[in-house]
């Protein structure tokens, strides 16, 4: 009796761990990505203009560092943020919160590589080989053509996060102790991912930001989990449940 009733208090506080680690992982993403893109590259790239383009990321190259280590800190998060929902959900169905952690994996992984052509762009305007290897206008082009790049394998990428998303709702909406009004903004939420993406690689014209309207249910699981961490596990869980979460994990 005594050994059911401790292996349900582990179970219960590695749940409540898992909560804050995916809560705090999403809560850190949720500062730093803005700043690396709204902040950075947005501050410095001009759209098809390539020469104000470089001149900016030159003058302000220290800048642009801190915006690509802010987006590689992200992309570890995205890992971490993977493993902690799917300690969470995993009691819902082990399968399906592999599959979601996976999508998520790989999305991170994609954008991780991605980040290379933000490097590449470091070496090309600071390195003097490249500088003299190229004319000006050559190297101007190549600094564009490796932002779109990355930008476009982000949003490859995307696609990718809204596929984990639609999982992550169906998980949280089927779960019983995740609100399920949540699930379906969550739901949602990969939906606007999905509609981005499939709309940019169909139309080269697309310039509707649906994702912009649709994140809230990424913003409200971020701080449910924060508070449920908080709070922890033990009211919402019935007895069978606690059973599931100490065979589970």
């Amino acid at each position: 009796m005594n050994s059911d009733i401790n292996a349900s208090r582990f179970a219960e506080i590695s749940l409540r761990k898992a909560a804050i680690v995916a809560g705090l992982g999403l809560l850190i993403m949720a500062i730093l990505a803005p700043i690396a893109n709204f902040g950075v590259l947005q501050k410095l790239i001009v759209p098809g203009d390539a020469t104000i383009t470089a001149s900016n990321i030159m003058a302000s190259a220290r800048l642009f560092r801190i915006g690509i280590l802010c987006f590689l800190i992200v992309a570890i998060l995205d890992v971490i943020v993977a493993w902690g929902l799917y300690v969470l959900l995993k009691p819902v169905n082990t399968s399906l919160s592999l599959l979601a952690a996976w999508f998520r994996v790989v999305y991170a992984a994609i954008f991780a590589v991605a980040l290379g052509n933000l490097f590449t762009v470091v070496q090309i305007l600071s390195e003097d080989a490249y500088l003299k290897a190229f004319e000006t206008n050559q190297v101007y082009a190549q600094v564009m053509l490796s932002l779109d790049a990355f930008k476009n394998a982000w949003d490859l990428g995307l696609v990718l996060f809204g596929i984990h998303l639609l999982v992550l709702g169906y998980l949280a909406f089927q779960s019983g102790y995740v609100p399920r009004f949540l699930g379906i903004l969550v739901v949602i939420a990969g939906l606007g991912y999905l509609t981005d993406g499939f709309g940019k690689f169909l139309s080269p014209n697309y310039s509707v930001t649906i994702s912009m309207f649709t994140f809230i249910g990424e913003a409200l699981l971020t701080f449910w989990l924060l508070w449920r961490g908080y709070k922890g596990f033990d009211k919402e869980l019935t007895s069978k449940e606690s059973l599931i979460f100490g065979y589970s994990n």
